[in-house]
């Protein structure tokens, strides 16, 4: 049983309150905390040591039930300002350790009440280096969690839920998490220890941002930039971007597969290439570029999920660590003679990045915002823009 004190939970180890279930049938019992109810989605790791807010919060882990490797998860509590987006997506969210009592200027909730503002189940208590092995030798498995106070449940019902569950092969997850309405980013910069988040004032390039499942923390790097930013929904045409005059286009970050959205997306990007305009796309974004660039999409065994993940950069021969979310890749065998491979995994040596030989187009598979994660990749927005300076400075002419 949980009993709420301030700033911290007390547990009664008497018997167990939160379970997950996979649809191999095998259970794993916990203590249940956060929201009060069940979740069915794909049971993923994320291997980061901090950012456990703006992980959860990430709107690319729709559909997924989250398991930390790192086992003090919550010490820094949570705050209304590091949010990746306004609306939580996450199925749920598993850790090793209990919740402890945050310690951090900045906290304002325990990650528990937090949890149970945004709807999202939560289980402690349990080997999460025994499920982070199951899921690196058979793959992502399908699961669904489920917290309840009097520890009961219904295990064959919870199997069947976690069966019947579609997965993620062929699920369009963009058109659910992206923007109903198009609307002018008007928050504030990156954050900086001095000085907090600061708003820009400046707009000196237009970008237009496609949202598949956009965080927070990209379009307050494209502040820094002095960039005014107007974010439209997934499913927006070509005609209708191209009719808001940008100076170049970003294609977001967001869940899913990519090959399904198809029906809007690719071919709308194809018309985007042509038109000329600077695009750059990361994650998803990527992915969607490439189908465009009539190139091919697969689903990853385990995918690549942490902030501590090495990329070769081919163009400069150096090495990035990179915060990383994705569960589908590039086929590198389907890409045309056009594409130039920039960037590759060390890891297993996937494909991490792209570019058109005779566009001003590029994207990256991983997260150069660095939200949560090192700040190595920074200079790819460096060089968009300066492709958008170019680009607006014909445009003038």
């Amino acid at each position: 049983m949980i009993k709420k004190q301030k700033n911290k939970i007390a547990i009664n180890h008497q018997f167990p309150t939160g379970i997950l279930v996979l649809d191999n049938k095998l259970v794993f019992k916990g203590i249940g905390l956060g929201y009060e109810g069940t979740s069915t989605g794909e049971v993923c790791f994320n291997t980061s040591l901090t950012g456990y807010q703006e992980i959860i919060s990430d709107p690319s882990y729709a559909g997924q039930i989250i398991n930390f490797t790192f086992p003090h998860i919550g010490n820094v509590g949570t705050n209304n300002e590091d949010l990746e987006s306004d609306k939580v997506w996450t199925k749920g969210a598993i850790f090793n350790s209990e919740i402890t009592s945050p310690s951090n200027y900045r906290a304002l909730k325990n990650l528990d009440e937090w949890l149970k503002k945004n709807k999202i189940v939560g289980l402690t208590g349990l080997d999460t280096r025994s499920l982070t092995n199951l899921i690196r030798d058979k793959g992502a498995p399908k699961g669904t969690i489920s917290n309840n106070v009097k520890g009961k449940f219904n295990v064959k019902k919870l199997i069947n839920m976690s069966i019947k569950w579609p997965g993620l092969n062929g699920l369009d997850l963009a058109k659910e998490v992206s923007t109903k309405k198009t609307y002018i980013w008007k928050g504030f910069k990156t954050w900086k220890k001095e000085i907090g988040y600061k708003r820009n004032i400046k707009t000196k390039f237009k970008i237009v941002a496609i949202d598949y499942g956009i965080k927070k923390n990209i379009l307050r790097y494209f502040s820094d930039y002095n960039c005014e930013v107007k974010v439209v929904s997934c499913k927006k045409t070509a005609d209708e971007i191209i009719k808001l005059n940008p100076d170049g286009i970003f294609l977001s970050n967001g869940p899913g597969d990519p090959a399904a959205t198809g029906e809007y997306a690719i071919d709308n990007i194809k018309k985007l290439i042509k038109s000329k305009y600077p695009i750059f796309g990361i994650c998803l974004g990527h992915q969607i570029l490439a189908l465009a660039l009539n190139a091919k999409t697969k689903k990853m065994k385990l995918g690549h999920r942490g902030a501590n993940h090495p990329v070769k950069n081919l163009i400069t021969n150096s090495v990035e660590i990179t915060s990383q979310n994705h569960g589908f890749v590039v086929i590198e065998k389907s890409l045309s003679k056009n594409i130039q491979i920039t960037h590759k995994s060390l890891f297993d040596d996937s494909v991490e990045g792209i570019r058109l030989k005779n566009k001003p187009v590029f994207s990256v598979q991983y997260h150069p915002e660095a939200n949560p994660g090192p700040q190595d990749s920074q200079y790819l927005f460096n060089n968009f823009i300066q492709d958008v300076k170019k680009y607006a400075k014909k445009k003038r002419h």
